[in-house]
């Protein structure tokens, strides 16, 4: 179906000084985040604890990082799939990607930075440690809101220190036409939460329940908070794992970022007990989220209606 434009994706405020659990804001906003991650699996946040300057400096990174010649490029390796340089594909021609693992943790963003710049590049290097870092803090609030909206609050701890995180750093070419061309194929994250910032180029569309495409139109100080399948599958399917995808018209370079609460390997992904019921049966068998990934890049991960219920599903 076609994108409808009157539907919106909820816009919630995660800026008020009064923000802290156990508070009527912290209460009023928990309620805005449970209702439009059942219902849409995603929803725009306003954040201002990522400045101005740190977005700014990361879409600048962003630009710096994809002019580099391709060789360079290619030196952002991964044993994980899709955790490194993407590019090149044939399918999405207008699209290349870098990850950089564990983005919050200093050392790992030097690494990154000195494998692409062996000369060094302290810029680009505090651009996506700050960012990476001031960005995990909605990523927790998030998921201890969502935890204590389903009433299993007492997981946090064990639920927080289960996964780390991937900075997926994103480039779309612009298609040079007023005709819309695939960016990015339609598909559901498999991660925990993903919070998405872009430049002032739009194509992001998120699918509803019923099949329609939304056109996601951020604020340019603004997020996109997104459910993955793994926080899916744990949530026993409480919260919806949304269809998105990115389509591109016109001249202009669309830069994004992509924060990913990944859980770490090793970990098994369970739904709580409290999360079972008559009501609620379980969906899917404790999984790897390492192992699922390995699956859903196989061609019978890639033609599985879902990856997730082909892979574990009860």
């Amino acid at each position: 179906m076609g994108s409808e434009a009157s539907l919106k994706l909820p816009v919630i405020d995660f800026s008020g000084p009064e923000l802290r659990p156990g508070s009527g804001e912290w209460d009023s906003v928990k309620a805005r985040v449970m209702e439009a991650l059942q219902e849409y699996g995603c929803f725009e946040a306003s954040f201002s604890r990522v400045p101005s300057d740190s977005r700014k400096a990361l879409i600048d990174a962003l630009e710096e990082l994809f002019n580099l010649p391709l060789e360079a490029k290619l030196r952002n390796t991964s044993k994980k799939p899709f955790h490194g340089y993407v590019g090149q594909y044939p399918m999405v021609p207008l699209y290349e990607s870098m990850g950089i693992d564990d983005a919050t943790d200093l050392e790992k963003a030097q690494g990154f930075t000195r494998l692409l710049w062996p000369q060094g590049n302290l810029s680009f290097c505090e651009a996506v440690h700050s960012y990476s870092e001031e960005l995990s803090e909605l990523d927790r609030t998030v998921r201890r809101m969502v935890l204590e909206g389903l009433g299993v609050e007492k997981y946090v701890d064990e639920h927080m220190e289960s996964t780390n995180y991937l900075l997926r750093l994103m480039k779309y070419k612009g298609p040079q036409t007023s005709e819309t061309r695939l960016g990015l194929n339609s598909h559901t994250d498999k991660n925990i939460v993903t919070i998405l910032y872009q430049n002032h180029v739009e194509g992001l569309q998120v699918q509803t329940k019923d099949g329609q495409w939304i056109d996601v139109k951020p604020s340019p100080d603004s997020f996109v908070v997104m459910i993955g399948d793994s926080f899916y599958a744990w949530t026993n399917g409480r919260l919806h794992s949304p269809y998105h995808r990115v389509m591109m018209r016109g001249n202009e370079e669309r830069y994004s970022a992509g924060l990913f609460s990944i859980p770490k390997a090793g970990y098994l992904i369970k739904a709580p007990e409290e999360l079972v019921d008559e009501e609620h049966p379980l969906l899917f068998k404790p999984f790897d989220h390492v192992q699922f990934l390995g699956f859903y890049y196989t061609d019978a991960g890639q033609r599985a209606q879902s990856a997730l219920k082909a892979y574990c599903g009860v």
